[in-house]
């Protein structure tokens, strides 16, 4: 039997704050509090956590400053959490290093499905070995990504992949040396009408991905802009 993942929510409404502990531990986590970006900072520095769950809208220091700061050290998955609904605001999240963003209000179902989808995306170096070789993988230089695993290796580690960046890799690694259009890696639970903000929320997905993938993100060789017609996987 496994620990129960072991959530921060980090948000200065003391009521909300209250509501996800209670709602998170009833659903299973085991969940520690913080009033704001400071309060986080010193539980990060005593505890180990699986998932952070970061209000936006905070005095002092907000919710994007502190994932761009974390994000220098910190691998840990982020969720943000914001009263803002346009596309752009979206956008800045991911560009601040989180790996998924919910406006408020939300239904707490959805938070939890949010929660188990990026905790299932979460690679445990100690959980998988180098001597099995995955029955399907394309190779991209110095990393491998294993299809029917959808994990991605760099130079023999396994790499995080936020569930963005997962689903964007399972849909370009289905049509390798084909291109597949921005619309079409927004993936199938998109639902956002803003497609042109939406779309650049791609290319961000993009960069990050490359990052990870290339030698050279600004020269990539494996994962290419097709002018036009979207992104493009180039495996060996």
């Amino acid at each position: 039997m496994t620990d129960p993942s072991h959530i921060l929510v980090v948000d200065d409404d003391d009521g909300i704050r209250t509501l996800l502990k209670k709602y998170l531990a009833r659903n299973g986590y085991t969940v520690t509090a913080a009033r704001d970006a400071a309060h986080a900072r010193r539980l990060l520095d005593l505890l180990s956590f699986d998932l952070l769950v970061i209000d936006v809208m905070m005095p002092g220091e907000d919710g994007l400053s502190l994932t761009r700061s974390l994000r220098e050290t910190l691998e840990t998955p982020i969720l943000l959490l914001t009263a803002k609904t346009e596309a752009n605001d979206r956008i800045d999240g991911l560009e601040s290093g989180a790996d998924d963003y919910l406006p408020k209000p939300f239904e707490p179902r959805e938070l939890l499905l949010r929660i188990a989808a990026i905790l299932r995306r979460v690679v445990e170096p100690a959980t998988v070995t180098e001597k099995a070789e995955p029955p399907k993988t394309l190779s991209l230089g110095v990393c491998r990504y294993d299809m029917a695993r959808g994990e991605l290796w760099r130079d023999g580690a396994p790499l995080r992949l936020t569930t963005a960046e997962a689903t964007m890799m399972r849909i370009l690694s289905k049509q390798p040396g084909e291109p597949v259009s921005r619309s079409a890696l927004l993936g199938e639970g998109n639902t956002d009408d803003e497609g042109g903000a939406q779309e650049r929320a791609v290319d961000v997905q993009v960069t990050r991905l490359r990052r990870k993938i290339e030698e050279d993100p600004k020269s990539p060789r494996y994962l290419q802009t097709v002018r036009g017609a979207g992104y493009m996987l180039a495996p060996d």
